[in-house]
This record gives C-alpha cells, structure tokens and sequence, in this order.
C-alpha cells in the first residue's frame, strides 16, 4: 500500500511540475513574442501614443469617414494589445516632436496637415496630385519616376510607412503613417500592419525604416480586404526629388 501511495504521489509531483514548467515556458514565449511587438511599435506598458485623425473631405464641417473610423479601430486595438493608450487628436491639433511618443498618423495631405507636414520632412521623394480639378491623374502618387493613378473602386493607392526620424537605441518612439487615395485605402493599411506587423519586424527589423506601396484591388467589391503589396519604396521615398517647373496641383512630400 505504501508502494503504491508512492508512486501515486511522485506521478501527481511529476504532473505538477510538468505543468509549472509548461506554464513557464508559455509565459515566457508569450513575454518574449510581446516585448519585440512593443518594441516594434514603441509602446512599452501604460504608455501614450498619438492618433491623429484627418478630416472628412468631403465636407467642411469636421468629420471624420467612415472607413477612417475603421482604421482607427483597427489601430485602437493594436495599442491595447501591447498596453498602451492613444490620445486621439484632429490633424490640426498634434503639435509635437518626433520621439516623444509614437504617433499614428492617418490620412493624405489635403485632409490631414500633420502628414503634409511628415511627408515634407520625412519623405520628400513622394509626390501627390492634389488638384482639386477632376481629371485621370488626381490624387495620383509619383515615387522614383513612377505614378500609380486611382482608379476608384478598381486600383487605388496608399503608402504605409514606419519612420523613426533619426532616433536610435531601445527607446525609439517611431511615426506610423497611413496615407492614401481613399478612405478604403486608409483602412486597408491599418489592417495591413495588423496583420503582418510580425513579418515587417523581421523584414526590417525592430527598429527599422519602411514606407510599401499598398494597392487595394477591386474595393467595390472587396473593401479593405484585398491587398497587394506593389513595391518597397523606402529609398525612393526618402530620397528628395530635384525641383520641377510648373508641376500644377502636386504636394512634393
């Protein structure tokens, strides 16, 4: 009987540490796998980062779309994840430097000043067509000697960029911007970054520099689900232009 009670206490012993150890090592892969996500993002634990929403074009009162709204959802979501908190702020109300905190910034430059601004600064081989004037190459982007045309619900365009604005070390606090054609194409983005931000990480490191050509296929159909990746433009975006005469309705970023 005592055999048995022995045996019987060293299986539930040898149980019991198997299962501390699993939880362990679960715990830890699960801390490690969230550490690099946080690093990525710049967005340690009870941090704050920047949600700068554009306005809704097609009105003059301040709105914000739909799809925007998505994305905002969409990025809202990856912030709580890795513990932190957004302060969401209108285009014209962020006033504030790169590395403070990590900011998000949604929308194209006739909706958003904050990334007119950031395209300026940060990436000043990007132009876009922001002539008010209907016509086939409206709010056309031009990258390397490239131009990508929206086609509305057909082809349409959006860079996604991740820009740590000469910053270094462990504690960099990166701009994510999300600067497209349409409203769709904002949305696709975000959830673009959501899904792949792991493979991205790998890609270009933890700590690196990107901006990817996005194109969003048949959104009239699909909406924000249906995403290619073009091209990775990060040299030609960052690389400034030489000046142009009489290039009418472009924003040089």
């Amino acid at each position: 009987m005592d055999e048995n009670l022995r045996e019987i206490l060293l299986g539930v012993l040898a149980a019991g540490i198997t299962a501390a150890l699993g939880w362990f090592a679960r715990t830890y892969l699960w801390r490690r796998k969230q550490l690099r996500k946080q690093r990525f993002f710049g967005l340690p634990d009870n941090s704050e980062c920047l949600l700068v929403v554009n306005r809704d074009p097609s009105t003059t009162e301040w709105a914000v779309q739909r799809n925007d709204v998505f994305a905002l959802l969409e990025l809202s979501a990856l912030i709580k994840d890795c513990g932190a908190h957004a302060d969401v702020v209108p285009q014209d109300g962020a006033q504030q430097g790169f590395g403070e905190r990590t900011e998000f910034c949604l929308g194209g430059p006739t909706s958003n000043r904050r990334m007119a601004a950031h395209l300026q600064s940060l990436l000043p081989g990007v132009q876009i067509n922001i002539d008010r004037e209907p016509g086939p190459d409206r709010s056309a982007f031009t990258i390397g000697g490239e131009s990508y045309r929206l086609e509305h619900g057909t082809s349409e365009y959006v860079l996604l960029a991740r820009l740590t604005a000469g910053q270094s070390g462990d504690d960099v606090r990166p701009v994510f911007l999300f600067c497209g054609q349409r409203g769709v194409t904002n949305q696709a983005a975000s959830r673009y970054l959501a899904r792949h931000h792991v493979k991205l990480a790998r890609k270009h490191g933890q700590q690196g520099n990107f901006c990817l050509l996005l194109k969003v296929v048949n959104s009239q159909a699909y909406g924000p689900d249906v995403v290619e990746l073009v091209a990775d433009v990060t040299r030609a975006a960052t690389t400034p232009v030489a000046p142009t005469n009489g290039r009418r309705g472009a924003h040089r970023a």
